[in-house]
């Protein structure tokens, strides 16, 4: 229990690490922790001429792997059917879309943030 807990607030806390620097980068937030029957998308966002849907990945070591490597063909598949529902309920469909990742790697109370666009 206690295992979950502290992923649970390395998550929370790699999110708000992830916002603050696409805010640094110019991006708008337009949602976070978007969720519909489909799933669950950590961040929508606008940069520039592209909305922009975002998993955040955080980890304190790379011992299970690199944290974009959690992004797996399955958890693709769920991000594109949230970020189609979206567009469609947002009147949105034509508009550029891009997939992006962030990896927040956490250590010593730092956060390293490698932002992987275009991932698919």
């Amino acid at each position: 229990m206690l295992k979950i807990y502290k992923r649970h607030i390395l998550g929370k806390k790699g999110e708000d690490v992830a916002v603050k620097y696409l805010e640094k980068k110019g991006y708008t937030i337009l949602e976070r922790n978007f969720m519909c029957k489909q799933g669950e998308i950590d961040v929508i966002a606008l940069d520039k001429e592209y909305i922009v849907f975002i998993e955040i990945k955080s980890r304190t070591n790379t011992e299970y792997g690199l944290p974009s490597e959690a992004v797996t063909k399955r958890k693709l598949k769920h991000i594109l059917k949230v970020a189609t529902y979206y567009l469609y309920i947002r009147n949105l469909e034509n508009e550029n879309v891009r997939i992006d990742a962030i990896e927040i790697y956490a250590k010593e109370g730092k956060y390293y943030i490698n932002h992987i666009k275009q991932i698919v």
